[in-house]
């Protein structure tokens, strides 16, 4: 059996979707779980920091988009897709801390998400190759991380009484 005839564009979509699917349900799976944890601003920051680094993607030639195609991705995922994660995020305080309500839609709003970001790919690779693809939907991811995220940093610091800075 032949290794370079594995590696065709419909092998490699199979790939990238299952690959995707199991990270979709991992994020499911810690999300659910950091609900039991005390919420902090490092908590609260740190994920969308960390993403950010996935931005020099960009460096590779073959992921780079038209700057229109690129801010019109962030601003889908700021406008719309952040927008069912904000309106599921509540805190609530124990014992002096600060926790995530777990909400029983947030699984299901995590999935939601996850089928159109699926039948959008599928759409989209249609249009733009696969490394261009991966550049848009990180881009879309960004976005809604980066709102939600900054929402909650604003309902922590309001239930906390503490200033809107980081500390």
């Amino acid at each position: 059996m032949d290794v370079n005839n594995l590696m065709t564009p419909a092998t490699l979509r199979i790939v990238v979707t299952l690959c995707t699917v199991a990270f979709a349900l991992t994020v499911i799976f810690v999300r659910l779980k950091a609900s039991s944890r005390p919420v902090t601003v490092k908590k609260i920051v740190m994920p969308p920091i960390g993403m950010a680094t996935g931005a020099l993607m960009f460096v590779y030639p073959p992921t780079h988009i038209p700057f229109w195609w690129g801010l019109a991705a962030f601003a889908a995922g700021w406008l719309f897709f952040s927008y069912p994660l904000i309106r599921t995020t509540k805190f609530e305080v124990k014992g002096g801390e600060v926790f995530a309500q777990r909400s029983p839609g947030f699984a299901f709003i995590l999935l939601g998400l996850l089928a159109v970001r699926l039948i959008l790919h599928e759409f989209i690779q249609e249009y733009v190759s696969i490394p261009q693809t991966g550049g848009l939907f990180f881009l879309l991811a960004f976005g809604m991380i980066t709102r939600w995220r900054l929402f909650m940093l604003k309902e922590y610091h309001l239930i906390t009484g503490k200033q809107a800075t980081p500390e």
